[in-house]
């Protein structure tokens, strides 16, 4: 049955929302694919983004199993139709795409497919990606089965992609080159922002270990020189040394941690932060732990915030709290998670903070919350440790 014109309208405007929604390329990506397979009733839908050597430096689908997807094998190359929709810049609709002489087949474990509709996602000249759907599974005229393998001619009814398909996927498309373009923007102007903050850290890094080691310096020599005429005296600036030492050791820990790269591309979020809490727990006096439960992939926004909470939280515990155990879990909550960080530390009132750096920290963590829709709460007493709670909504 197909869409009356106000139900269709929605479903257009609903789906333009979806990816105006997203800055992430990957979120972006996933929210074109499964808008486009919605909105046009077809069984499956990809998006290949090409690269530079005849391959796609990201291939995303919709539609497919892990199970298939892992079975299928690696990504296609740019050949047969997926070239031409590359390199001609033209929409291809077909009634079967086995009888195409451009097919050259697909590997064992790919979803059989006839009717196929695809075409370019351009930005001006530039073609960002193709963009195609297959097997339509629903309309308001059923055509008989055109013949192909294993299938005779009448075997069954089936729907085809209409021209009105095409036009209506080509509006997507155009907006998919917006959102895609806009997102690419996007994270060209985070890694600028990262770049900068790390500068910013180094330098601090340099100034703060760079005192304390010429600190560290000059109490040696001192002691050096007081052994032999005063032993008490060199034994005092023995333990400046120490104390010195310690605080230097503390900033090179403190810096490891904000200038670990997140992987969160590579690894997820769960894996990302077990990785993590392991290197403080081995480097820190304090026991820390990490439990996870339930837990899915989240938008890649929500998921870089969570990390941030996650390492700021802990940093406040073990530099600032003198907890003896710092206890972080993941879990699921509704489409969305909640992250935990509770320490048993000295605690304290979080409506009367007078400590510059812990008052930052929770501003950042509340506004790293807030900016991805989430929510932080913070509860601590003197004596009674603290328990910092951000939850997202998923995606």
């Amino acid at each position: 049955m197909s869409q009356g014109p106000r139900s269709g309208l929605y479903a257009v405007s609903s789906a333009l929302l979806a990816m105006s929604r997203h800055l992430e390329v990957r979120d972006v990506l996933k929210t074109i694919v499964a808008s486009a397979r919605e909105l046009l009733d077809a069984e499956y839908a990809a998006l290949g983004v090409p690269d530079d050597h005849g391959g796609f430096a990201q291939f995303v689908v919709d539609g497919v199993s892990d199970a298939q997807w892992k079975a299928i094998g690696p990504l296609p190359r740019q050949h047969g139709i997926l070239a031409a929709m590359l390199h001609e810049a033209r929409a291809e609709r077909l009634a079967d795409v086995r009888e195409d002489p451009r097919f050259e087949g697909w590997p064992a474990a790919h979803p059989e497919m006839s009717d196929f509709l695809g075409l370019p996602i351009r930005d001006g000249d530039d073609v960002l990606g193709a963009l195609f759907l297959a097997n339509k599974v629903r309309c308001s005229e059923e055509r008989p089965a055109a013949p192909g393998p294993g299938r005779e001619e009448g075997d069954g009814l089936r729907c085809r992609f209409t021209e009105e398909d095409e036009e209506l996927l080509t509006i997507l498309a155009q907006h998919a080159a917006i959102a895609l373009t806009n997102a690419r923007l996007y994270e060209r102007s985070r890694e600028l922002t990262i770049a900068e903050e790390r500068s910013r850290l180094a330098h601090e890094l340099h100034d703060a270990v760079s005192q304390k080691l010429f600190s560290l310096r000059l109490t040696a020599q001192a002691a050096a020189a007081l052994v032999d005429r005063d032993p008490s005296r060199a034994k005092g600036e023995l333990q400046q040394v120490a104390a010195l030492a310690a605080e230097a050791v503390d900033e090179l820990r403190a810096a490891v941690v904000e200038l670990r790269p997140a992987a969160l591309d590579e690894d997820g979020l769960v894996a990302t932060l077990r990785t993590q809490i392991q290197v403080l727990d081995r480097a820190q006096a304090a026991r820390v732990t990490f439990e996870s439960s339930g837990v899915r992939a989240l938008p890649a926004a929500q998921e870089e915030a969570l990390l941030r909470v996650a390492q700021e939280a802990l940093h406040n515990a073990l530099r600032h709290s003198g907890a003896a155990r710092v206890d972080v879990t993941l879990a699921k909550r509704g489409p969305g998670a909640v992250l935990t960080v509770a320490d048993d530390g000295g605690g304290f009132e979080p409506h009367a903070i007078r400590s510059a750096g812990r008052h930052l920290g929770l501003v950042s963590m509340r506004d790293r919350a807030s900016g991805v829709g989430g929510t932080l709460t913070v509860e601590s007493a003197p004596g009674k440790g603290t328990r910092i709670e951000m939850e997202v909504p998923g995606g």
